[in-house]
């Protein structure tokens, strides 16, 4: 016989965006195989096709939707799309990002407006998109979860990586603050900050420095799998509605700073 404790997430409806690759990805599958419909947003609609194809295949029940969340009114599309095809959301997980370190003197400053639309704006389109939803279905549920993805670089000081720190400072900051607004309405807001993960976002790198300080670190240490990440987020929102953790710090074992 099912158990509960096999899909946890049974009935609820997830949103992952940056869902093409990476934690993305690994946290859509591992979403879905809990139990919950999940919807995946990213601008790779190829990479998305066989995203939900695998999960459909597992068993499980998703749907691709080709969004840049850069771009507000096709995030508020996706979200009235959603709701007509999987009900209304309960879960999201904002997690399109971009990291583009360099050192500040050579002024990139495309790469900082990159890393500040995706992170930053872009972000906070899916806050202003699915929060309506998430309200409406705590109301109905008791409970409902946005989870913001981080990075321990909104701690920890590393050099030329000051814009993507700063936008990844802003989501820590705003997701604690947004908390205290959200709470009161039985939403958990929470924050995911990973440390070294080896997904492609190194691959975006054009800094030849950084990339050989990349590389470096690579070698001399085990990094995170996106699927630790992605166990990180189930944890999260499967806990009991009266449980929120604010703020989630995973650190390869070995990874110092």
């Amino acid at each position: 016989m099912t158990s509960i404790q096999t899909f946890p997430l049974a009935g609820r409806v997830a949103v992952v965006t940056g869902a093409s690759s990476g934690i993305g990805a690994a946290t859509a599958r591992r979403l879905a195989a809990a139990g919950a419909k999940v919807a995946v947003l990213a601008r790779r609609a190829d990479r998305l096709d066989a995203l939900v194809d695998e999960i459909r295949r597992a068993g499980g029940t998703a749907i691709a939707l080709g969004v840049d969340v850069t771009d507000a009114a096709a995030v508020h599309a996706a979200a009235d799309r959603v709701a007509e095809e999987l009900g209304q959301v309960d879960v999201l997980f904002n997690n399109a990002g971009v990291m583009l370190p360099a050192p500040v003197d050579g002024v990139p400053a495309h790469q900082w407006q990159q890393q500040i639309d995706l992170n930053v704006t872009g972000l906070m389109n899916g806050i202003g998109a699915f929060v309506p939803q998430l309200i409406k279905s705590a109301a109905d549920k008791g409970v409902a979860d946005l989870v913001n993805t981080s990075s321990i670089a909104a701690q920890n000081i590393f050099p030329n990586f000051a814009v993507y720190s700063g936008t990844k400072a802003f989501v820590t900051h705003m997701s604690r603050t947004l908390r205290a607004e959200l709470g009161a309405k039985d939403i958990r807001v929470s924050t995911i900050e990973p440390g070294m993960v080896a997904t492609e976002l190194q691959d975006h790198v054009t800094d030849a420095g950084v990339h050989e300080w990349l590389n470096g670190a690579r070698s001399q240490f085990d990094w995170l799998a996106p699927a630790d990440v992605a166990e990180a987020v189930t944890f999260l929102v499967s806990q009991p509605a009266r449980v929120n953790v604010q703020q989630l710090t995973l650190m390869p074992t070995r990874q110092a700073s």
